[in-house]
C-alpha cells in the first residue's frame, strides 16, 4: 500500500501541471485580459459587467490602435502608462517564466495578490469559504440521510409499484439541472408569481447578530432550505441509485442465500451481512460527494440565490479577469479532488481489506 500510494502523490505531480498549464495558456491568452481591462475603463469602454465578460478584446473591436500597441482601444495613451499597466500585472515577462514563477508559489501555497481586490487571494478565499462549505455539508449529510434508507427500501422492493414511483421521481430529480429547479423555487417561494416565504439573498438576515441562539439557528436554515433543496435533487438522486444498485448485487450473492437457509430472519441478513458489503462503495464515495457538493453545484445556485461563497467568486474573478484568484482557486479545487481520490481508496481498503491495490496499475 505504501508504494501505491508513493505512485499515486508523485502522480499528482504531473496531472497539476497539466491542468494548470492548459488553463494558463486558455485563460492567460484570452482577450480581454486585466491590462484591457484597466484600457478600457480608461477609456470609457468597460463600465459594466456584461461588457468585461465578452472580453476586452471584443469591447474595442474596430476601434484600432495608433500606438502599434497590442492592446485594442489603447490609442491615445502614453506608451509608459501601458509598459507600467503590463509590469504592474507581471505581463512584461515571457508566459514561460509567468508560468513557472506561478507555479513555484503554488507549491509553497503562495498565491499573491488579487489584481483588483486590495487584499491576498488566500484572505479572499477564506473569507468566502464559510458559504460554501456550509452548502457542502449540509447536501453531503441530507442527502446521504435521505438516499441510504430510500436506497435500501428500493431494492428491498425491487419492480414494486412503490419501486416504479420512486425511480421516476428520482430519475426526473437527476435530470433536472439544479439552477432550473432553483428558479422554479424561487418563481413559486420567495417572492415571484406565488408566495414570499423564503428569503432570496444571503445565509443569514440584517439583525442577525441582534437574534438569541435559536433565533440565528432558525433564521440560519430559513435562508439555507431553498438553495439546499436546489442542489439536493441531483446530490440524492445519484446516491439513492448508488445505495440500490449495491444492495440489489448484494443479495443476490451465495452467502445470503446460505444466511437465509440457516433460518436468519430478513431483517438480520439485510442489515447483519448485505449492508455491510452493499455499503461499501457508498461509503468510500463521501470524500468525493463532499467535494461534488463543495465546488461542482455551487457556482449557479450562490449566482441564482446571491450567496457570497466560493462559486461565486470564481465567476466574478472570471468576468473581471482577476487571474491570481482565477489560478489559485482552479490549484486548490483540482489539488483537493486528486487528494480525494487517493482518500476515497484508502478508505476503500480500510474497509475491505481484500481490496489491494499494489498488485494493480494505478
Amino acid at each position: 500500500m505504501g508504494a501505491y500510494i508513493l505512485r499515486r502523490l508523485l502522480l499528482m505531480i504531473p496531472t497539476m501541471v497539466g491542468i494548470m498549464g492548459i488553463s494558463f495558456l486558455v485563460i492567460q491568452f484570452a482577450p480581454g485580459g486585466p491590462v484591457e481591462q484597466v484600457v478600457a475603463q480608461l477609456t470609457g469602454q468597460g463600465d459594466s459587467a456584461d461588457q468585461r465578460l465578452s472580453g476586452g478584446g471584443d469591447i474595442m473591436q474596430g476601434m484600432g490602435d495608433e500606438n502599434g500597441s497590442r492592446y485594442r482601444g489603447s490609442q491615445g495613451l502614453d506608451p509608459e502608462l501601458i509598459a507600467k499597466l503590463e509590469k504592474q500585472f507581471g505581463f512584461d515577462k515571457p508566459p514561460l517564466t509567468r508560468f513557472l514563477e506561478m507555479m513555484g508559489n503554488y507549491i509553497r501555497f503562495d498565491f499573491g495578490e488579487s489584481f483588483f481586490r486590495n487584499a491576498s487571494v488566500t484572505s479572499i478565499i477564506l473569507e468566502k469559504m464559510p458559504v460554501s462549505i456550509s452548502l457542502g455539508l449540509w447536501v453531503m449529510l441530507l442527502s446521504y440521510v435521505i438516499s441510504i434508507p430510500l436506497g435500501i427500501a428500493k431494492a428491498v422492493r425491487d419492480g414494486s409499484r412503490f419501486d416504479v414511483w420512486t425511480s421516476a421521481f428520482v430519475v426526473v430529480g437527476y435530470a433536472v439541472p439544479g439552477f432550473l429547479f432553483g428558479i422554479l423555487l424561487i418563481v413559486l417561494f420567495a417572492g415571484g408569481s406565488f408566495y414570499n416565504w423564503f428569503p432570496l439573498r444571503g445565509l443569514t438576515s440584517d439583525n442577525f447578530d441582534s437574534l438569541t441562539l435559536w433565533g440565528k439557528l432558525v433564521d440560519y436554515l430559513w435562508h439555507l432550505t431553498l438553495p439546499l433543496t436546489a442542489l439536493l435533487l441531483s446530490a440524492f438522486a445519484t446516491t439513492t441509485l448508488l445505495t440500490k444498485n449495491s444492495f440489489i448485487d448484494e443479495i443476490k450473492k451465495q452467502y445470503v442465500v446460505t444466511a437465509r437457509a440457516k433460518g436468519l430472519s430478513e431483517h438480520r441478513v439485510l442489515y447483519g451481512h448485505v449492508f455491510r458489503n452493499a455499503m461499501l462503495i457508498v461509503i468510500a464515495g463521501i470524500p468525493g460527494a463532499f467535494i461534488s457538493a463543495f465546488f461542482t453545484g455551487s457556482l449557479l445556485i450562490e449566482n441564482l440565490f446571491s450567496l457570497d461563497g466560493l462559486g461565486r467568486l470564481g465567476y466574478l474573478s472570471i468576468v473581471n479577469r482577476d487571474y491570481p484568484i482565477v489560478f489559485a482557486t482552479l490549484y486548490i479545487f483540482s489539488l483537493l479532488g486528486l487528494v480525494v481520490s487517493l482518500v476515497s481508496d484508502l478508505i476503500y481498503t480500510w474497509i475491505d481489506p481484500r481490496i489491494d491495490f499494489d498488485r494493480r496499475d494505478v
